[in-house]
């Protein structure tokens, strides 16, 4: 299995600036390759380019500059250039499957964050020798900078990328492990029930409750971009120094809400998987629940639109997304697969609706967003842990109903 690591790093002031020019100048590789891709399909009979074109072209580029191209790695000049072709495929999968393109747009500099080095000792270099908690890693071009390694790396280095975050810097390794030994058994199984008043139900009857980091950081996010936005669109090397803190200040109140739901999630996942042998949950179509409403075109006045309530509807799609559904439950399927675990996803229809007693299913069964009285039977419950058990059963079905 693969897993990875993420690690600060400690460059000098000389180390940090020779950082920022290989993010520079990848970024203008990055920019050149698009632009050739465009001018071809453009100007040449709609020619296409493809990465192995560009891949060639390589020794002639850093050959005509050796200042800006021919110092930095050529494995990692040819992952930036695989970068731009996975960006196109994802671009023309989009396209036939009619889903909303998004073509492969240029880069900024502040949107160029990251440079992988495909193999270790291909113009990178992990220490995998030192044991001390500050190791180093040897960077093309950079020289050897000074890592925080806070816990140690199992297994062999097989990519190592370098990824600035604001005005920090990180390591990310990914290293080829044995799969580990799995937990011992409980012989626990839960369904949980993910929403927004509770992050969790469980089918036990316990909560998780929502911490709604976004919420919480909205004002001061707010405050931050009010301030940001007194400053006049400038490139970024054109702020001054007020602007460039306004802009830092924001990302910065970003990044702690990010973490935050990080960690949460982390906390979560290790709780569920340490505690259950099977956990089954909803199927979730996350991207399609935060949809804006589609607008209601007046049919008795043209070019006007009935109310269709998408201000209703942001609010919900701004909890959803604070909540972090999508990360939370990529979070537990690897949790539980390194520890041997088993999750599943089932179908999320009617799960809150459905009696677990009697079995009916009906929307009246659920009169409020907390309440679950069957109409049928008359049993009462919370109507997420009704959700949660339901969602339990569905799994332990489809689970034994898998051919073995």
């Amino acid at each position: 299995m693969i897993r990875a690591y993420k690690f600060l790093m400690r460059p000098t002031v000389r180390q940090g600036q020779a950082l920022g020019e290989m993010l520079r100048d990848h970024c203008s590789l990055y920019n050149g390759a698009l632009q050739e891709r465009r001018d071809a399909y453009r100007h040449t009979s709609k020619t296409t380019v493809r990465y192995g074109m560009q891949s060639a072209q390589l020794k002639e580029i850093r050959a005509f500059d050796p200042e800006r191209q021919g110092r930095w790695s050529f494995s990692s000049q040819q992952a930036t250039l695989r970068r731009l072709d996975k960006a196109f495929a994802a671009f023309f999968r989009r396209v036939k499957s009619g889903q909303r393109a998004g073509y492969p747009r240029f880069r900024g500099v502040n949107w160029f964050d990251t440079v992988e080095f495909p193999k270790d000792g291909d113009g990178c270099r992990w220490d995998s020798t030192s044991h001390d908690p500050v190791t180093r890693v040897r960077l093309q071009g950079v020289g050897h900078v000074k890592v925080n390694r806070h816990r140690p790396v199992v297994g062999k280095v097989k990519t190592i990328s370098v990824k600035r975050e604001q005005r920090k810097w990180f390591v990310v390794l990914t290293a080829e492990q044995e799969q580990p030994e799995p937990l011992p058994a409980t012989g626990s199984v839960v369904g949980i029930d993910l929403g927004i008043a509770n992050f969790i139900a469980d089918s036990h009857g316990g909560f998780v409750d929502n911490p709604r980091h976004g919420r919480h950081a909205a004002a001061r996010l707010e405050a931050a971009q009010q301030a940001l936005s007194r400053f006049p669109r400038r490139r970024a090397k054109d702020r001054t120094a007020n602007h460039q803190r306004a802009v830092e200040q924001v990302a910065k109140l970003h990044g702690k809400v990010r973490r935050r739901r990080l960690d949460h999630a982390h906390k979560t996942a290790l709780g569920l998987v340490r505690a259950h042998d099977f956990i089954a949950h909803e199927d979730l179509k996350i991207r399609t629940m935060s949809k804006a409403p589609a607008p209601k075109p007046d049919p008795d006045q043209p070019g006007t639109f009935l109310p269709n309530g998408a201000a209703a509807k942001a609010g919900l799609n701004r909890s959803i997304n604070d909540a972090g559904w999508g990360v939370f439950l990529a979070i537990l399927n690897a949790k539980a697969e390194s520890a041997g675990r088993e999750v599943m996803a089932v179908d999320p229809r009617n799960t809150s609706r459905r009696c677990p007693e009697c079995g009916h299913t009906a929307k009246e069964n659920r009169p409020t967003q907390e309440k679950f009285h069957c109409v049928a039977c008359g049993h009462t419950a919370h109507a997420d842990t009704v959700g949660a058990l339901n969602v339990l059963r569905a799994g332990l079905v489809r689970r034994k109903a898998q051919p073995a």
